[in-house]
């Protein structure tokens, strides 16, 4: 191992990188909390710059990937639609197989510009998490309690107050609803038995009813926008929501199981991302008949995914995205700002010699160590989320 990759394997770099990424959450989390007041003035306002401030902390983690770790993307996609990639409204499919795969699709979105604007379907404990979360509150992203019956109404109301955005974004959603593991698979596939579905190799069963609601909420539609004042009135045509569906499947090679202890650790990984965009007007409107075209593309996904493991390859044209600067400039922005007064309030603390202030140092740091382990560990899937187990038991009862 050579000095940077063991200075970045270092705990205390771990420890800083985290202070970082933590206390200027907060601090943006709180201007955030500020913005609300335009709410009711200038609605736009309020998002194009919640967007702005949304990436100035979604852009740190991106940036852990792209510069820290150094992990290559290359993306396998036809390059008649590369060039609409970040200049259209689009719903993000996602498979769900590794404990950094949100990662990875937040820098498909950082390579095309609408990582600031990006929305996600999540779970509604997300919301109440400090820094992430409140940063999804304030982007309007679509929260829900995985119970149908009670999502339904306000899954439809927030997806339809996206239709006048005024940023470029893309939904990113999972359709299998959680991350893969065998036991769940083996759970799944006994439910697409018993309902009479093909069986998958590689993925859980789709979960329909969201990604249905989300393509019908979000389908193009022209709003026109009236003011004007005494006789001069103007007019103005917003053509708003989504244009297509990108079809996105995720691996890694040689058969990497990449992790964010891994990436904090600046191990290096290459993810192999294969998207199909998908015009909107393919996708049929009623809503059984949406669910079937699912279940259809993810037997498409499935192969896919054979042969990958087969060959190492997409049937798809390899392009590499450049990478932008601005993740690292945004977090070498904070680092100055924030390490200063760190360093500072250190050596003060050293020269004080007060056995009570460096015991209280310790134990701030004790806690910083747990509160960063927790924080990886929530990725992990072994730690993941239940759903998927129990509830598809239940669903055969």
């Amino acid at each position: 191992m050579d000095i940077v990759g063991f200075l970045k394997s270092q705990f205390i770099f771990h420890l800083l990188i985290c202070y970082i990424f933590i206390v200027s959450g907060l601090i943006i989390n709180f201007i955030q909390l500020f913005t609300l007041i335009l709410w009711p003035i200038n609605k736009q306002l309020f998002r194009r710059i919640n967007c702005r401030l949304a990436y100035c902390i979604s852009s740190q983690m991106v940036m852990l990937l792209e510069w820290w770790s150094g992990t290559d993307c290359t993306l396998y996609t036809d390059p008649e639609n590369y060039h609409k990639y970040g200049k259209e409204n689009a719903i993000v499919i996602l498979n769900h197989n590794f404990e950094i795969d949100f990662l990875c699709g937040w820098n498909f979105c950082e390579r095309f510009g609408v990582l600031g604007s990006s929305k996600v379907l999540a779970k509604k404990e997300l919301s109440y998490m400090p820094i992430i979360g409140w940063m999804w509150y304030f982007l309007e992203i679509v929260f829900c309690k995985r119970k149908w019956e009670e999502d339904r109404k306000t899954v439809m109301q927030k997806l339809l107050n996206l239709r006048d955005y005024p940023e470029n974004f893309w939904f990113l959603i999972h359709c299998e609803g959680t991350r893969f593991t065998e036991q769940k698979h083996q759970a799944s596939m006994q439910v697409a038995e018993a309902k009479g579905l093909p069986k998958l190799k590689y993925h859980l069963l789709p979960r329909t009813k969201g990604f249905a609601v989300t393509v019908q909420c979000l389908r193009n539609v022209v709003f026109g926008i009236c003011w004007g004042k005494e006789t001069s009135v103007e007019a103005k045509l917003i053509h708003s929501t989504v244009s297509a569906v990108y079809d996105s499947t995720l691996n890694f090679r040689n058969n990497e199981n990449p992790t964010l202890l891994g990436v904090l650790n600046g191990k290096k990984y290459h993810a192999d991302l294969y998207v199909r965009r998908i015009p909107l007007e393919e996708i049929p409107e009623d809503e059984q008949e949406c669910s079937n075209w699912l279940h259809r593309l993810y037997q498409e996904k499935d192969a896919f995914q054979e042969e990958y493991y087969r060959t190492g390859t997409y049937p798809a044209v390899p392009i590499v995205p450049p990478r932008r600067p601005w993740t690292l400039l945004n977090w070498l922005f904070w680092a100055l700002l924030l390490l200063y007064p760190l360093f500072k309030l250190l050596i003060n603390m050293i020269n004080s010699g007060s056995s009570l202030t460096l015991a209280s140092f310790g134990f701030v740091i004790v806690m910083a160590s747990v509160g960063v382990r927790w924080m990886i560990g929530v990725t992990e899937i072994n730690k993941g989320s239940t759903y998927g187990n129990n509830d598809n038991k239940q669903k055969q009862k």
